[in-house]
Formats: C-alpha cells, structure tokens, sequence
C-alpha cells in the first residue's frame, strides 16, 4: 500500500505492528532509513535490546581555540559543534538508552572541555548518562586532576588522545596517568588514529603503539576511537592480542568503504564481540550511525566481496559496553 510518490500512509493496529523492523529501541517502517527519520511519529520505545552510545561530546563555544574552529570549519566545510550544546546532546541522547559523554583536556591543540562541566551535565540525567574525565598527562598536577574528577566529581572513566594532547603513550607521565587509572579501575577511551587538525601530531595515532601499553598494564580496560581509522587493521590485531582491548565505530559513517572494509577485518580477525556502538555526536547521531551500519553492505552489491554479517551487524549495534567496561 504506497501514496503515488512511492511512501507509504502511516498504518494502525496489527498491521502497523507486522509491518515494522526492531531498529534497537526504535521501531521503523521497512522501508524508511533512520537517517531519513525526523521527529517521533514513527518511533516508539520499547523493552527489547538496548543501545548503548558510548562516544559522545558536548563543549561550550568558549572551550574551543579559534585555531580548531577554523581547522574544524576547513575539514568539514562548517563549524558543525551546536552552540546549545548540552541541549542538543540531551536531543540526541533521547535516540538510545545510555550514553557516554566525554570531557577533553588537550591544550595543545585548542580544545579544553572541562571535567566539572561534563560532570555538571551528567548529574542533571544520573539514569541515562555517564561521565568521563580527561586529563592532559603533560599537566604537572595530572594525577590529582585525575582523582579530584573520580573522588569529587563522579566520573567514571577516562578519555586520552596521545595525538590531540602531544604524549607519547609509553613516556613516563603518560605511564603514570595509566598506572594511576589501572589502580583506578577506571576504562579509558583513547583516540587513536587519524584527525583534521594540523596541530596534532601523527607520530602517536597509530594504534599498535597501544601494544605496548597493554602487555605493561594487562588489567587496563581500554577503547580505541573510531577503530583506529584509518589503520584499522591494526586495530583489529591489537584487540585480538589483548582482553581488556576494545574499539568503538563511531565517526566513520560518512567514509561507507572505510567502514566496510573496517568491519570486514572484525569478521576475519574474529573480534567483532569487542567492537562498541559509539556516534561521535555532534560531528554524527546514533540514527545516522546504526542507518550506516545496516546498510554497510550496499557498496559491495553486486561485487564478490562478501557481506558483513546482519547478526554481527546488530550485535554491535546492541553492544553490552557498560558490562565490559564495568560500568553497569
């Protein structure tokens, strides 16, 4: 049953409900992309598997250097980051179950999103969100900073980025922020890979350097950011080697060749249990993303390039993060 334009009329009882597909807590007619999606009328919260964002950003105008600004506006043709934006995050969030939004403390490159703001955000949604901490190894009080965010503040985990924060990540002080987060029990969300910012330098974005981080501090629980991209390959085979190694996919959306051979490697290596459901808001949402990653195999239609999986596809969509990062 289809309108001239080809849509179909929104339907009532149990023909609505036999025409609708799970998309996490979302119900969507068959044909319709989440991307494609606006508002509620189509949405509906229901009890089945949950979705977990594990990759979230918020940050006030003030936070951001004009040299990121206008490094942001030259790689993604605008200033994509929303003023309101605790507002549009909490929009955003209203998309999945929980949610992971993360502070940033890389003065080396422009950006200082502060502990006590996430932390003031979060406490305002306790039941849906969860903070983590950032804090610059560089810093000389780096410890203390650590532990006034943990002890003080509730925060609950601790984003780093060797590249956006100028470390080395087997240098002493990095050494010691891991150590102390070890101790901690704390995860930590690294990002590790590529970025637009001519600031920040590349040496440190490879994600086989976290080899040897792992093997010093095996009890570490550690997530690498938007699968390591564009080296995912390493990616996969340092996630193999170690236990308490993860990835997020979030942020590759917008590169669907990318994001299919990424998670073609995760099949073949075996390690797609340990990828997590993340969108990067604001540079993407959890609609767009999971559209992106139900419809990965479109680019290779009609190629022998085999697909990735549907069961894996949802699994990660449906990712437990909280249980293996220890945060349920």
């Amino acid at each position: 049953m289809e309108w001239a334009n080809g849509t179909m009329p929104l339907m009532s009882g149990s023909m609505l409900t036999s025409s609708l597909i799970p998309l996490g807590p979302i119900w969507l007619l068959p044909q319709y992309s989440a991307a494609t999606i606006e508002g509620e009328e189509l949405r509906e919260r229901t009890s089945i598997a949950m979705i977990i964002d594990c990759h979230t950003h918020i940050g006030a105008p003030a936070h951001f250097s004009a040299a990121f600004t206008e490094a942001m506006t030259t790689a993604w043709g605008e200033m994509s980051w929303p003023e309101d934006d605790q507002a549009a995050h909490w929009r955003m969030v209203s998309e999945v179950d929980r949610a992971i939004v993360l502070a940033l403390d890389a003065p080396a490159t422009g950006i200082v999103v502060p502990n006590d703001y996430v932390a003031g955000y979060v406490d305002i949604h306790p039941e849906k969100l969860i903070g983590f901490a950032s804090v610059d190894p560089n810093r000389p009080d780096a410890l203390e900073r650590l532990d006034h965010a943990v002890d003080t503040l509730g925060l609950r985990g601790l984003k780093v980025s060797p590249t956006y924060q100028h470390f080395d990540p087997m240098s002493d002080i990095a050494l010691a922020l891991f150590r102390r987060t070890e101790r901690l029990q704390l995860p930590v969300l690294c990002h590790q890979g590529t970025t637009f910012l001519p600031s920040a330098p590349m040496r440190w974005a490879r994600p086989f350097l976290l080899d040897d981080l792992a093997r010093t501090y095996p009890g570490l629980t550690l997530v690498i950011a938007h699968l390591g991209h564009p080296w995912y390959e390493e990616t996969m085979a340092v996630i193999r080697k170690h236990q308490f190694l993860f990835a997020d996919v979030s942020a590759l959306h917008t590169r669907p060749l990318q994001l299919y051979l990424a998670l073609r490697s995760a099949v073949e290596y075996r390690v797609t249990e340990k990828l997590f459901f993340g969108s990067d808001f604001p540079f993407s949402s959890a609609l767009d993303t999971t559209a992106a990653l139900r419809s990965v195999n479109e680019i290779v239609k009609g190629t022998n390039f085999p697909p990735i999986p549907e069961d894996e596809i949802e699994r990660i969509i449906h990712s437990d993060a909280l249980t293996s990062l220890g945060l349920d």
